[in-house]
């Protein structure tokens, strides 16, 4: 951005605004937006889904994307300069600062929405920050910004053996948005890039996608530090004091963190698998580096801390094998003929949706029970994620039908009772007849 105007040129750029050579400047740059939107409109092509990462470079209408003012700014740039020494110049030294806020304000907005989307208090910073930003253009244009920029340099404190002022605050502020915007929106398309067709290795990826944001977040901080004039020798304290805050009250959250990363590396659960913790079954549906959210087959979700996962037991059914066995119980009559009936409801089985034919149904006689022959029904399925009491109950109705069909009884519960001290009761004497 050129130097900031001065009094007497501001009174110079006024007068420059009236003469007929404006009007040629503000044809010029009317040309150099109107090619800005025609080439970008040729290089997009089609219109891109909603949560592509091409929506922070072109917006949902080119315009309000970042590359739209970047674009701009170039020929805006290269026409002030190849009309310097014909014309004086007037309307570029505005339109150039705003190109400039313009572009600054696109980045903030679209990387803040992209990295947090459904956050209403990211929305109120980036109206904020586009507000501060339109102020120091104004500032700018009108020669006030350096003059109070030269006067807040005046206002210092020394912390330690560095001297720090308010400028150097502000300049360390701006540089910490500018780098931190830059480093979430590079770490959201690694991140895209390395979730992009993942399967199996899910886990992996997304553990080295948290971490090389989080490296990219470290590295923004550590320039908006040195912009802001202070020394990174004192981070060593920094470090030193957070790591006694670890050893007593954070270590909790240290521990989730760390085991959220032992999860994600030795790959022991996984996104996708059906798991039990703490009493809690269902399906791990996302591992973040502190916890772990697990949905339950009844919508149910629960947000179970890394550390839980890794210090106590974890059934997890999709380790190995995704299949699991399921098992029911039935009784029939005594003097029933087993020998014809457990093949016909081992058919009877396999036909019902889900149930896997290998490894095959199977019944066995598991008791003699009091009142019948209890039959212990097993099957597999392969997908417990999509429930288990539907196949369940399928089996159950198949197995009724099969005894109905069949013609097998299911035994009611059968009591004895027998009067102690006496004569059992007579049998009630036949009715008369006629009566």
């Amino acid at each position: 951005m050129a130097n900031a105007i001065t009094a007497g040129e501001l009174v110079e750029l006024g007068q420059a605004l009236l003469r007929p050579t404006a009007l040629i400047e503000a044809g010029v740059i009317a040309g150099c937006l109107l090619l800005a939107y025609a080439a970008l409109r040729l290089l997009r092509g089609g219109v891109p889904p909603p949560d592509s990462p091409a929506r922070v470079w072109y917006g949902h209408r080119i315009i309000d994307g970042l590359l739209f003012p970047l674009l701009a700014l170039v020929l805006a740039l290269l026409a002030r300069w190849a009309l310097r020494g014909y014309i004086p110049i007037a309307v570029f030294k505005l339109v150039i600062p705003i190109l400039v806020s313009l572009a600054a304000i696109r980045l903030t907005g679209r990387v803040l929405r992209s990295a947090f989307p459904n956050s209403g208090f990211m929305r109120t910073f980036e109206r904020s920050l586009s507000w501060i930003a339109w102020l120091a253009v104004a500032m700018w244009i009108t020669g006030l910004l350096p003059l109070i920029m030269q006067e807040l340099d005046d206002i210092t404190w020394k912390v330690g053996a560095t001297r720090i002022s308010v400028a150097n605050v502000i300049q360390g502020v701006v540089t910490a948005v500018v780098v931190l915007m830059a480093a979430l929106w590079v770490s959201a398309g690694l991140e895209a890039q390395l979730l992009k067709g993942a399967t199996d290795n899910l886990s992996i990826r997304k553990m080295a996608a948290n971490t090389l944001r989080a490296l990219l977040l470290f590295v923004g901080l550590l320039f908006a530090l040195e912009a802001a004039g202070i020394d990174l020798t004192a981070l060593g304290v920094l470090g030193g004091a957070l790591g006694v805050g670890i050893g007593f009250g954070l270590q909790k959250l240290a521990a989730n963190y760390i085991s959220g990363f032992v999860i994600l590396a030795e790959r022991s659960m996984r996104i996708g698998d059906v798991v039990k913790v703490d009493g809690f079954e269902g399906r791990i549906t996302d591992i973040s580096t502190r916890y772990t959210v697990i949905r339950a087959f009844n919508g149910r979700e629960a947000i179970v801390p890394n550390e839980m996962m890794i210090t106590q037991r974890v059934e997890n059914s999709s380790l190995a094998d995704p299949r699991v066995l399921m098992t029911g119980t039935v009784q029939v009559a005594y003097g029933s003929d087993l020998d014809a009936l457990m093949p016909r409801l081992v058919a009877a089985m396999v036909q019902v949706p889900r149930v896997l034919a290998e490894p095959a149904p199977a019944v066995q006689l598991s008791a003699f029970a009091a009142d019948g022959l209890e039959l212990t029904l097993a099957y597999w399925i392969a997908d417990p994620h999509n429930g288990q009491g539907n196949v369940r109950s399928g089996v159950n109705l198949a197995v009724l039908r099969t005894l109905d069909a069949a013609g097998v009884e299911i035994p009611y519960p059968q009591r004895v009772l027998r009067q102690a001290g006496g004569a059992p009761p007579a049998a009630p004497a036949p009715p008369a007849a006629g009566g």
